[in-house]
């Protein structure tokens, strides 16, 4: 076990303001119970070993944002199989022998408090960087059409892909509770395999697995039920949905996909009544990356930089490269994105949580750029979700919780700026924070220095730098 420094104790609860003690208080669903109401969203990190074992990094990782107070961190991206993952150098969960792994990462994080939740994922079409495996492979899906953004050409799965894919569904589920994890969760949003399937802008199947909305939403339905028959009741299993898919975020003769109404009939549908998932974990967007997903700016320096590696993968990523590379193409592309996002970041789901909370019998999360107390408490007051999820926001400030014990935010400077950085530098770099602004230093080296030392932090100790000025300030 990596030197660990020292950390800030919890407050109790007579020592928190009327917000913090919403937001610092158990949330128990049917079967997990999590000592607050903040989730490490999934967020990704090509830490692995190319075979999809999981490395020391990873541990780490995961286990500085344990340190940090969550209540409960949400795996990134596992792939159930080779054939399913979206970037190598993630751990996977397609064999046995990945089980050790799984079981170190969860007891970590356990000694702080807090639970973990794998995310059970298939890339489908939605592969960016696939491996030597699938590069001959078309991926699996539930159209032959290629994806529109980065145009990864893809097949319609047979009935019998169908059913292999159920089962390594199913037998990912039971590896993660042979580890000592008590739940999982299925990604069925921005696009991924599930996604594919459920939204009506994508699943151009005429079988039982196509059409309305009931046979959209049969192939997810059916690994649930593969999954409770593995693991039984007790097990949670949650379901990260999009709201709406807004399918038409960037080229506007595509079908609009799911609409809210849509999304509230597969959500009944999958609580099987009461026998199916335990939660709901709200997003938006049938892509990724999307204006809405993650919400924010769209870095087109660093995707120029970083894109490249993107070239081999799909038609339309050399397309996608030269509008980076270009000014003017990507000043418009620029503006296209923010003009498609909207105005909001910081709770940019919430109106669809509420909608979702109002028909949902059991809690809901919802994501979107979370970081300040005030906000998270309100909606949780107002009964529009039961816990958030974060992701950038904890990157740039892995004491985030700690923070929002004491005070509503990030000191000023020291807010994520949802510049989506980290995820452009994800595709060849350490995941992290890359906002050179947030660092402060007397120059531009100084700054540099510190940013390399927090994103290459993860390789040696698993307390985030930033901790040390934390400390100093409480």
């Amino acid at each position: 076990m990596p030197t660990q420094l020292p950390v800030l104790e919890n407050l109790s609860a007579g020592q928190m303001g009327p917000d913090q003690k919403v937001i610092f208080q158990e949330l128990k669903f049917r079967h997990l119970t999590v000592k607050n109401r903040l989730f490490r969203s999934s967020i990704s990190g090509t830490f692995d070993d190319y075979d999809g074992h999981g490395t020391e990094a990873r541990v780490n990782w995961e286990e500085s944002f344990a340190i940090g107070g969550v209540g409960a961190i949400i795996s990134s991206f596992v792939p159930v199989s080779i054939r399913g993952r979206i970037l190598t150098r993630y751990a996977t969960i397609d064999d046995d022998d990945k089980i050790p792994f799984w079981e170190k990462v969860c007891q970590r994080v356990r000694e702080h408090d807090c639970e973990y939740i794998l995310q059970l994922s298939h890339s489908g079409r939605q592969q960016d960087i696939g491996g030597v495996e699938n590069l001959f492979k078309p991926a699996l899906s539930s159209t032959s059409r290629k994806d529109y953004f980065h145009g990864i050409i893809c097949k319609s799965m047979s009935k019998s892909e169908i059913r292999d894919t159920i089962r390594d569904f199913a037998n990912g589920a039971e590896r993660a509770q042979r580890a000592g994890i008590k739940g999982v969760e299925l990604h069925g949003a921005n696009g991924y395999l599930l996604t594919q399937f459920l939204s009506s802008g994508i699943n151009d199947r005429t079988d039982e697995f196509g059409g309305k909305v009931a046979n959209r939403a049969r192939f997810v339905l059916e690994v649930v039920r593969a999954i409770r028959a593995k693991v039984g009741e007790e097990f949670h299993i949650q379901m990260k949905i999009n709201a709406e898919d807004h399918n038409r975020w960037l080229y506007p003769w595509h079908k609009p996909g799911n609409t809210l109404a849509e999304t509230l009939q597969i959500c009944e549908i999958l609580e099987d009544n009461g026998h199916g998932v335990d939660a709901f974990h709200v997003s938006s967007g049938s892509t990724f990356p999307h204006p809405r997903n993650p919400p924010g700016d769209i870095p087109v320096g660093e995707a120029a930089r970083w894109y490249g590696v993107m070239r081999s993968s799909g038609v339309l990523a050399g397309w996608n490269s030269f509008i980076f590379r270009t000014w003017w193409p990507s000043r418009l592309f620029r503006r296209l994105w923010t003009w498609q996002r909207g105005p909001l970041v910081e709770g940019i789901n919430l109106a669809y949580a509420r909608e979702v909370k109002k028909f949902s019998r059991v809690p809901v999360i919802v994501t979107g750029g979370f970081q300040h107390a005030s906000i998270i408490a309100e909606a949780i007051r107002r009964g529009w979700c039961d816990g958030v999820s974060i992701a950038r926001p904890l990157i740039a400030n892995r004491w985030l919780p700690k923070i929002l014990q004491r005070q509503n935010g990030p000191d000023a400077g020291k807010e994520c700026t949802y510049c989506n950085k980290c995820l452009i530098n994800d595709l060849q770099n350490p995941l992290g924070c890359y906002e050179l602004s947030r660092y402060g230093g007397v120059d531009f080296e100084d700054a540099y220095a510190r940013m390399l030392r927090d994103v290459n932090s993860v390789f040696t100790t698993p307390v985030p730098p930033s901790c040390e000025d934390l400390l100093e300030r409480f």
